[in-house]
């Protein structure tokens, strides 16, 4: 007869035994990376393929087509950069409509007015063209995500601004600052919403997101003492502007001269 104590005795053994075994190959088992392989996988260029992708994005692509294409007002002149030394009728138009449409927004939350609107003229990607103006116009000349910021700075900050103005020799987009430049090219004569600078005064200055942080060499707004996004974007601002009139206010008041 069979000892069946003596049976699971060893039994009970030999699977602890067997377990131990396991679970120290299992620990010492080591895995490496030997091979990586992939294959590109093509778009299928099949007729049927592109016709029902075309229907697909048909509707999309007239609906958007129809919003950009209506127009919204009328320009009276062509707005163009690359006209003017210091200035130019479309950098004076973007920074009056800049300041503008950003100023209440800017009074309903810090109860302050902005002084000056500074852009950069790189930022102006094409034309205005004289007659209708369609929100096309609008991402043509603005096809950058950049938005409203407004930076205070110290009048002595302004100072660094008007000497980066004239060291960079471009005529940047520039709104409620006038100031003169001198044989030396030094500034003289300088205003602010129509008086004298003063450097000791904080004024508020709205520029876009990338200049705010230093872009083009503006380092003077990474000085200011209080940043202000305003979650307003330029092209936004130049489409409210069209939406807002009938024909486009053209203002080429003299912002800088030279002697």
């Amino acid at each position: 007869m069979v000892n069946l104590k003596n049976y699971n005795v060893v039994l009970k053994h030999f699977v602890l035994l067997l377990t131990f075994f396991i679970v120290v190959s299992c620990g010492q088992q080591k895995y490496n990376v030997s091979k990586i392989e992939g294959k590109k996988i093509g778009i299928s260029n099949s007729q049927s393929e592109s016709t029902e992708i075309e229907n697909y994005i048909k509707p999309y692509r007239e609906h958007i087509d129809k919003d950009l294409s209506t127009i919204l007002a009328y320009s009276p002149e062509t707005l163009d950069k690359s006209k003017g030394e210091w200035q130019t009728n479309i950098g004076s138009f973007l920074a009056d409509i800049t300041l503008e449409k950003s100023n209440p927004i800017f009074e309903s939350r810090e109860k302050k007015a902005i002084d000056i609107c500074l852009l950069n003229h790189g930022g102006i990607r094409t034309i205005i063209p004289k007659g209708s103006v369609t929100a096309r116009n609008a991402y043509e000349v603005m096809p950058f995500e950049n938005s409203a910021t407004v930076i205070a700075l110290k009048g002595e900050q302004i100072l660094e601004l008007i000497n980066y103005i004239i060291s960079e020799k471009k005529p940047h987009p520039l709104s409620g600052l006038t100031f003169t430049i001198t044989k030396e090219n030094t500034a003289k004569n300088i205003t602010i919403q129509g008086k004298q600078i003063e450097n000791t005064k904080i004024y508020y200055v709205v520029t876009n997101d990338y200049l705010a942080n230093g872009g083009d060499n503006m380092v003077f707004f990474k000085k200011g003492i209080q940043r202000t996004d305003l979650d307003y974007k330029l092209r936004t601002i130049i489409i409210d502007y069209f939406k807002d009139v009938d024909t486009l206010k053209i203002n080429n008041n003299v912002r800088i001269s030279k002697e």
